[in-house]
């Protein structure tokens, strides 16, 4: 099979060191497929809070400017201050943003296992897919079952493999029950059906009545809303019910992080029979994967001295567990797409439609239940 094109858009991010940030359309050319490689039209690829993370960063959106239209759309604004010195590593360099994504083999290299992909519609992890073509190794793509679209295979890895990780975790380091913040979002959605398909007790935290019953529509029986006065109460009867000692936070901000662990603390001492001023001997631990708050993590440790917080990060994750394993989590994802893994979108844009003020500013809020999902070769 081959195709016309030799060049294609790609959608680049640009930070420079005075403070200025560009978004803009690039044609770049299209590279041959090596031997063991195929050639990819991009036809969905997901906007993921890790994406806005590179694609907007910490750029002042709601005072952004467009300038130009179609393929020459650019959107400029400006980085604050206080924000410059973590950007420093990407410095004027135009980077090339979308973790994973979806689309449909058009060219392979000379292999048996590439050219056994050709025509296939394939699911592929690794950078640069908000694209209209991606050149991948044919091992880096995952082949989807028979009647599956790109746009349901387009999110196949980051958050599937996320909450499949963070169940991992569990087993891995002996604890029984798991508390997940920003639970209402796609991944939080998609962790509950896993704990309800594995009988895993999953402990809720949500920021509204709306969240709250959206879980408890999808079967989820523990359910704490951060914003009712009677937060504290209720996690830590949910963490008495469930025994969790572990917590994934999406937030990485405020002061969430350490209400878990004083909860996890009162829970952990209604279970004492002698008193210890140290507090309880319960290991009680709680990772940040996401950075939905940008203000600093605030706590008092008043949970005793059994405890650790610290950063959890997909790949790290899958490296540390080895291939075997890792392959054994993509091997389940690829069975249960349509069902335990499946993720909706608000709204199928361009990659033109994704420079367009009133978009940007809509998947930059990260909203819950509000997921984007670009197609690169849809009609700008």
């Amino acid at each position: 099979m081959s195709i016309d094109h030799t060049t294609g858009l790609e959608l680049r991010s640009l930070i420079t060191r005075t403070g200025d940030y560009e978004l803009s359309l690039k044609r770049v050319d299209i590279a041959e497929p090596g031997a063991d490689e195929v050639l990819v039209r991009v036809e969905a690829a997901p906007i993921n809070p890790s994406d806005i993370g590179l694609l907007v960063g910490p750029a002042d959106i709601a005072n952004a400017t467009a300038s130009g239209s179609g393929d020459e759309a650019v959107v400029k604004a400006k980085v604050p201050v206080q924000f410059m010195k973590a950007m420093a590593g990407r410095f004027d360099e135009s980077m090339a943003v979308g973790n994973e994504g979806a689309g449909v083999v058009v060219k392979a290299g000379a292999s048996e296992a590439a050219q056994a992909l050709l025509g296939k519609t394939v699911a592929m992890i690794g950078g640069a897919m908000y694209a209209q073509y991606r050149t991948m190794k044919a091992a880096d793509c995952l082949p989807l079952p028979e009647g599956t679209t790109p746009a349901e295979g387009a999110s196949c890895f980051v958050n599937p493999l996320t909450s499949l990780g963070m169940v991992e975790t569990m087993r891995r380091e002996g604890h029984t029950a798991l508390v997940h913040t920003a639970a209402a979002s796609n991944l939080g959605q998609m962790l509950n059906r896993i704990c309800l398909k594995d009988g895993i007790d999953l402990v809720n935290i949500v920021r509204s009545v709306e969240q709250e019953k959206l879980l408890r529509d999808i079967g989820a029986k523990y359910v704490c809303d951060s914003t009712a006065p009677s937060f504290m109460d209720d996690l830590t009867e949910a963490l008495v019910a469930t025994g969790a000692t572990l917590a994934f936070d999406a937030t990485g901000g405020g002061k969430l992080q350490g209400q878990i662990l004083t909860a996890m603390e009162a829970m952990a001492v209604k279970a004492m029979k002698v008193y210890s001023r140290y507090g309880s001997t319960t290991h009680k631990q709680v990772y940040v994967y996401g950075r939905l708050e940008s203000k600093p993590i605030e706590f008092s440790p008043t949970f005793g001295m059994a405890w650790s917080m610290g950063g959890w990060l997909l790949f790290p994750f899958l490296q540390k567990i080895g291939p075997a394993d890792a392959q054994r989590l993509r091997e389940r994802v690829a069975a249960e797409l349509k069902t335990t893994f499946a993720s909706h979108y608000t709204q199928v844009i361009s990659l033109q439609e994704a420079l367009q003020l009133d978009i940007l500013k809509a998947y930059n809020k990260r909203a819950t239940g509000a997921k984007y999902l670009i197609n690169p070769n849809k009609a700008g």
